[in-house]
């Protein structure tokens, strides 16, 4: 998902993608476990994308807090 794309997002709809994205790398994880995950490549990909989610979360609590300033 592209930052773009996340910053279109509501706040409920932000967290909901986050909750969503950690849930799915935690079912990817026990599938690591187990050996039953077979692309690899996609638990780096949840977890950038919910660094990015976080990232924008961040900004607009940031930006919040300097508004009331």
């Amino acid at each position: 998902m592209k930052a773009s794309e996340i910053r279109d997002l509501s706040s409920d709809a932000l967290q909901a993608k986050i909750n969503d994205a950690r849930e799915e790398l935690m079912k990817m994880r026990f599938q690591q476990a187990t050996g039953e995950l077979t692309d690899f490549t996609r638990l780096s990909a949840v977890r950038r994308d919910i660094a990015r989610m976080l990232t924008i979360v961040h900004q607009r609590m940031q930006a919040a807090q300097e508004g009331e300033k």
